[in-house]
């Protein structure tokens, strides 16, 4: 999956954060909910408009920033 176009940073949105593209969700909320046990159908459940591969493409940021 090219997680890239899922995750936008904008200076002017949640103070230059990672969110994703086109909410003012961060991935850093994402992974949260994820490490607290949420699943990703209960994250869907309270924010609908996220998709899996979204929330995924979070993963998939974190996990690539883990690396530099």
């Amino acid at each position: 999956m090219d997680y890239y176009a899922q995750i936008s940073i904008n200076p002017e949105v949640r103070f230059g954060r990672p969110c994703i593209t086109g909410t003012r969700i961060s991935v850093a909320d994402v992974l949260g909910w994820l490490g607290h046990g949420q699943t990703i159908a209960e994250i869907q459940e309270n924010f609908p408009e996220l998709t899996q591969h979204q929330i995924q493409a979070c993963l998939l940021y974190a996990a690539d920033w883990g690396r530099r």
